[in-house]
């Protein structure tokens, strides 16, 4: 099943804008947090890999549950 999901024709571009929404929802609630400063960012490289890559690995988790749900419903 696992093959199944991932080789779906939208899982990856499914994985990308919602790890990405998710970066960029979470940075901008961060900067809000911190008084409208971007003090919270101390080595920006750093931060901004970290930040996308969790990102990803949500955008990879909330996407595999919905798309085995929808592969799971056809069966």
């Amino acid at each position: 099943m696992f093959k199944k999901v991932i080789n779906h024709p939208h899982f990856w571009r499914s994985v990308i804008s919602i790890g990405l929404a998710f970066s960029i929802l979470f940075i901008l609630f961060k900067w809000a947090l911190e008084g409208f400063k971007f003090d919270f960012i101390q080595e920006p490289f750093t931060f901004f890999i970290a930040v996308f890559a969790g990102g990803f690995v949500y955008g990879f988790f909330v996407t595999y549950g919905k798309f085995w749900k929808k592969l799971k419903e056809k069966e």
